[in-house]
C-alpha cells in the first residue's frame, strides 16, 4: 500500500505538523505533499519522509510570504500527481484536501479546522488587513468558498480534531466527520515531578488576536495577580504596553523551561476559543488545572470542577470572576494526569487505525 500525507505548508512545528508527524510515524514510507517546506524548521522525523511540493514553492519568496499565494493554492494540490497512491491522508486546515486520488484510493481528511480565514473569522481577518486586502480579499474568499465545499466532495472519510470543529464541518461542507483528537506528548509532562504550585498564573501560546492574550493580561493588571506569559508573535508590544508590573513575559522558551512552568503554575489560563488547544493537555499532563472559555476545544479536553474551570462571560470581569471561584476549588494532580492521557499518541493511534480497518486498510506494525 502506498500512502500520500498532504499537509498545507510546513513552515514550522506547530499542533498541525505534530498531527503530521504522528501519520508519518503509522506510515514510515509514506510521501509527503505540501505547498511549501522550510527544512530548518521541521522536525527530522518529516524530513526522513520524501516530501514534494506545488509550484507554490517556486515562486519568488513562498517560504515566507506563502500565504500571499492562497488564491493559486487550489489549482496548485489539483495539479499534484497522486495517482500511484493508495491511501491519501489531508492535514487541513490550509487548502490541502483539494487534492485529486484516483478513483479506488481512500481520501480521509484530517481537519483540524475549516479555513477560518475565509468561513467564521472571515470579518476579524478583513478589519485587520491593509487597505489592499482589504479591497481584495472578499472577493478571493468568495471563489476559495466555492472551491472549498465543492472539493469537500471529493474527501470519503471526514475526522475532525474536536467535536466543536466536527459541528463546523457538518455547517459548512454537510458532511459528518468522526471525532479523534489530536495526538498529544502527554508522556513528555507526566515525567514531570508533581510539585507545589507557585502563586502565578500562565498563559502561553502564539500571540494573535483570536487567542484572547489581551483578556487575560488585562485581567490579571486589574486584579494584581502575578501572571507569567510564555510564546510571541504579532501582538507582543502592544500587549507589553498594556500589562501591569505584575505580568512578565519570558517570550519563546526551551522545553525544559516550559515544563517547569506548566507544572509549577498555579494553572494555566486559556481564554480564547480554540479548535482543540494542545496547551491545555500538556499542562493538565503536568498537574495542574486550566481555566479556559467555555468554548471550542476546551469542551472537549476540561472537565468543570474536576480538571479546570470553565467560564461563559469573555470579559476582564468574567475572567476575573472565573479566577476568583477557581480559587475556591480544589484539584488532584493525578486526576488532572489520568485525564491528560486519553488524549495521547496511543488512544489516536488506535482510533485511526480502527477508522481505516472499517474501510478495509490495514496499518502495517
Amino acid at each position: 500500500m502506498r500512502v500520500a500525507l498532504v499537509h498545507y505548508w510546513l513552515t514550522n512545528m506547530r499542533g498541525g505538523e505534530r498531527v503530521l508527524k504522528a501519520f508519518a510515524d503509522m506510515f514510515p514510507q509514506a510521501d509527503i505533499f505540501t505547498h511549501v517546506v522550510d527544512p530548518s524548521r521541521i522536525s527530522e522525523g518529516l524530513k526522513a519522509h520524501r516530501i514534494e511540493t506545488s509550484f507554490i514553492s517556486k515562486m519568488p519568496f513562498a517560504v515566507k510570504h506563502y500565504q500571499k499565494y492562497l488564491p493559486f493554492m487550489p489549482r496548485a494540490l489539483e495539479e499534484l500527481d497522486l495517482s500511484a497512491y493508495d491511501l491519501v491522508i489531508s492535514s487541513e486546515s490550509g487548502p490541502a484536501k483539494g487534492v485529486i486520488p484516483r478513483p479506488d484510493a481512500f481520501h480521509m481528511c484530517y481537519c483540524h479546522s475549516p479555513m477560518r480565514y475565509i468561513w467564521d473569522l472571515f470579518g476579524e481577518y478583513r478589519s485587520s488587513a491593509g487597505f489592499l486586502a482589504r479591497q481584495v480579499f472578499p472577493g478571493i474568499a468568495h471563489r476559495l468558498r466555492t472551491w472549498d465545499v465543492t472539493s469537500a466532495a471529493r474527501v470519503d472519510q471526514f475526522v475532525a480534531n474536536s467535536s466543536f470543529v466536527a459541528r463546523r464541518i457538518e455547517k459548512y461542507y454537510r458532511r459528518e466527520a468522526e471525532v479523534i483528537f489530536p495526538p498529544v506528548a502527554t508522556e513528555a509532562f507526566s515525567a514531570e515531578p508533581v510539585r507545589e504550585p507557585a502563586d502565578y498564573y500562565l498563559a502561553a501560546g502564539e500571540f494573535v488576536g483570536y487567542k484572547r492574550f489581551d483578556l487575560v493580561v488585562d485581567a490579571f493588571t486589574r486584579s494584581g495577580r502575578r501572571l507569567v506569559v510564555v510564546g510571541d508573535g504579532e501582538e507582543r508590544k502592544k500587549l507589553e504596553k498594556r500589562a501591569g508590573t505584575n505580568v512578565e513575559f519570558l517570550g519563546r522558551v526551551d522545553f525544559a523551561t516550559l515544563k517547569h512552568h506548566f507544572a509549577t503554575a498555579r494553572a494555566l489560563v486559556f481564554p480564547g476559543e480554540e479548535d482543540f488547544g494542545m496547551v491545555p493537555v500538556e499542562v493538565m499532563a503536568s498537574g495542574r488545572p486550566v481555566i479556559a472559555y467555555g468554548r471550542g476545544g476546551a469542551l472537549d479536553t476540561v472537565r468543570h470542577g474536576e480538571t479546570g474551570w470553565l467560564f461563559s462571560d469573555q470579559s476582564v470581569d468574567g475572567l476575573i470572576e472565573a479566577v476568583e471561584a477557581f480559587e475556591q476549588q480544589d484539584f488532584d494532580s493525578q486526576t488532572l494526569r489520568t485525564h491528560a492521557e486519553q488524549f495521547g499518541m496511543e488512544p489516536f493511534r488506535q482510533k485511526v487505525t480502527d477508522l481505516l480497518a472499517r474501510n478495509g486498510i490495514d496499518v502495517p506494525g
